[in-house]
């Protein structure tokens, strides 16, 4: 398969499905509208959307029944680094080389917009009439996989340690392998055993899914640890060498730089490993994961 043609296909089917989903700036209240809208199509790549769809589509499901869960998912996301890019946490100014939410529209409206952004998610995702032949059953697992994911089980509780572990010297291994299973990890393991769910993946299918997820999402972070030293501020969209400036605890920090791509290739292994009893219709999702270590933004 061609991945950067399957990418945009995706990528446009989200864009509009989110054009449709998201409130309206001419909608009361303008301003959280507006900063919703402006983070969400401020640029980004749709990983976890398309991940969503891709394990769906692995399984054999329909992928018209995800599309709700892959924008809700891709607002949690974007929740997320409205969050991530405050003064109180990372204090960025760019995201996806743009001026960042506060940066627009102030500290109080990127709050709300970000708080705005994840509870539409759970909206949209439990909307029945969009949902309409979906399983209940899946979709019930399929919010509860979302929510565990998204909160302090998941990617809040690798945000706190990462926020934790600022500057320490006595940062471990295992304490980074958390943090980025937790932070980044979680919500991409999360897409793609939504989309399994709501494909009808029988359980090995599912297991062998979720295995694939851990890995992928694992390797998404080693890959932008690794970025944020040798990427440029203009390949990803935001300051280059932020994380070593800041003293963040990734694995360049406690492995070194060779071994970190020597681990995030290895998860890139385990990830295509756990695919061996798909055929082709899980070529989306083996193409991906090769894209996630070998990215250059």
């Amino acid at each position: 398969m061609e991945l950067k043609a399957y990418l945009k296909e995706r990528c446009a089917l989200v864009d509009a499905a989110l054009d449709r989903f998201l409130p309206a700036e001419s909608e009361l209240p303008h301003s959280v509208h507006k900063a919703m809208r402006y983070s969400v199509f401020a640029g980004g790549k749709r990983v976890r959307p398309i991940l969503l769809l891709a394990a769906c589509q692995a399984v054999g499901g329909d992928i018209g029944c995800a599309v709700p869960a892959a924008c809700a998912m891709e607002m949690i996301h974007t929740y997320s680094l409205i969050h991530d890019d405050l003064p109180a946490m990372d204090d960025d100014d760019f995201r996806r080389g743009n001026p960042t939410c506060h940066k627009v529209y102030g500290e109080a409206i990127a709050i709300l917009a970000g708080d705005a952004l994840l509870t539409e998610a759970f909206r949209l995702a439990s909307n029945s009439h969009l949902a309409a032949g979906c399983d209940t059953s899946a979709l019930l697992a399929v919010i509860q996989e979302i929510a565990t994911c998204a909160g302090s089980y998941g990617m809040v509780g690798g945000q706190v340690i990462d926020m934790e572990s600022e500057g320490r010297r006595d940062i471990d291994l295992a304490t980074v392998q958390y943090i980025h299973t937790h932070k980044t990890g979680a919500l991409i393991k999360a897409s793609v055993v939504a989309g399994a769910l709501l494909g009808g993946a029988s359980g090995e299918q599912l297991a062998a899914v979720t295995r694939y997820g851990e890995a992928a999402g694992l390797a998404f972070q080693i890959a932008d640890d690794i970025l944020d030293i040798e990427g440029t501020t203009e390949e990803i969209g935001k300051d280059a060498g932020s994380d070593q400036a800041r003293g963040k605890a990734t694995y360049p920090a406690v492995m070194g730089l060779a071994a970190a791509k020597e681990e995030a290739a290895s998860m890139m292994d385990e990830a295509l490993s756990a695919l061996d009893a798909f055929g082709a219709e899980a070529d989306p999702l083996r193409e991906i994961a090769r894209y996630i270590v070998q990215r250059r933004n």
